[in-house]
């Protein structure tokens, strides 16, 4: 079995090939000489290249407080092997890293050119990450902003995966009207599963059929259950050696196979009915210009009132007569109230920080 302790032959940075050793004294050099993003990259790298059987991350903070989690690295090896089996890389494929290396999304595009032998360009970070290269790539991972960003420009990527956040259904039938070619795939997964542990294509027959249509495929060697709460339960021996108990609210369809509700956390119980925000925000998407989501705040006779958020200037009455028209939502999906707010509250990768932003009208 390959392990950590092993670099590939195969393996380039920026079109360059090093043996550990002088691999080493790239991630030095790019620690004390770099950009900041490049220091990321050498500071991770620096962890990697050690003898030590484990490392330390951190999760992204978008539910809560950012926390520190130690992962195998072995497990590391392992995630980046069942990736390259299910998109078919191969030694020599070519690979993007434009995402932050300071967390496990960047991380593991670094392990997985290092395990599969792939040829990594390393670009700054940025919301338009394809506007920095003029090369073409066989595989290339984005959050949802920067695939939105780049969907004219993605006709050098063959394979794209895109996570850290739901791709919105607004994004999905962007996606479909610019007609590129590459093959790009949701993806579920958190810091703990060490990315992606189950993967959707965005298909168009799937993105033009009912919104519960929408599964995701867990990769090899991963099953799926819920628990008491229909939460989903994840079990990845060749990732953790615990099962995994999230937050996520699913509808199994097999022990392979599941549809995403929305995060526990923001289930609304609004006069007695059980509502999902993300699938509300999956409706409201589609005459929704600025960002937004929805969230609950007291009400005396509900219990909870649903209410709606949007991001900079926004006419409220000329929206409300564009949900009013809405025929997709249900009488309790309609929200009670509409709230402006300047600028969203986000995490440093730019993850919506709902309660905290919702805490600017609630005050």
């Amino acid at each position: 079995m390959q392990t950590y302790k092993t670099l590939h032959h195969q393996f380039k940075l920026n079109g360059c090939s090093y043996s550990k050793e002088e691999l080493k004294e790239v991630a030095y050099s790019l620690v004390k000489e770099g950009e900041a993003y490049e220091q990321a990259i050498g500071d991770f790298l620096i962890d990697w290249l050690n003898d030590a059987p484990s490392l330390t991350v951190h999760t992204s903070g978008s539910t809560g407080k950012p926390k520190p989690i130690s992962l195998q690295k072995q497990h590391m090896v392992n995630s980046a092997r069942a990736t390259g089996a299910f998109f078919e890389l191969q030694p020599g494929d070519t690979a993007l890293l434009c995402l932050p290396a300071s967390y496990i999304a960047g991380k593991m595009m670094l392990v997985r050119a290092m395990v599969l032998g792939l040829s990594l360009d390393c670009v700054h970070p940025s919301s338009k990450p394809l506007t920095e290269t003029s090369a073409s790539y066989d595989f290339v991972a984005m959050v949802p902003l920067q695939f939105e960003n780049s969907l004219n420009e993605l006709d050098g990527v063959k394979k794209l995966i895109v996570g850290g956040a739901p791709v919105s259904y607004k994004l999905k039938q962007s996606f479909l009207k610019a007609a590129q070619r590459t093959k790009v795939y949701e993806t579920y997964g958190m810091t703990e599963t060490i990315t992606h542990i189950a993967v959707k294509p965005l298909l168009a027959e799937l993105i033009e059929s009912n919104i519960d249509l929408d599964v995701f495929t867990t990769l090899a060697d991963v099953s799926v259950t819920t628990d008491e709460r229909g939460c989903l339960v994840i079990d990845a021996p060749l990732v953790s050696n615990e099962t995994i108990h999230t937050n996520d609210m699913v509808r199994l369809t097999s022990e392979k196979t599941f549809k995403w509700l929305g995060r526990l956390d923001n289930v609304i119980n609004s006069g007695g009915v059980k509502l999902f925000p993300e699938q509300i925000e999956a409706k409201l998407a589609s005459i929704m210009e600025n960002r937004f989501f929805v969230a609950a705040l007291p009400d005396e006779v509900l219990g909870q009132k649903l209410v709606l958020l949007v991001e900079g200037v926004q006419e409220t009455a000329q929206l409300r007569n564009k949900i009013a028209n809405l025929t997709s939502l249900k009488k309790f999906e309609v929200p009670k109230e509409i709230f402006t707010v300047e600028a969203f509250v986000e995490t440093s990768s730019g993850k919506i920080k709902r309660k905290a932003t919702l805490n600017k009208v609630a005050l």
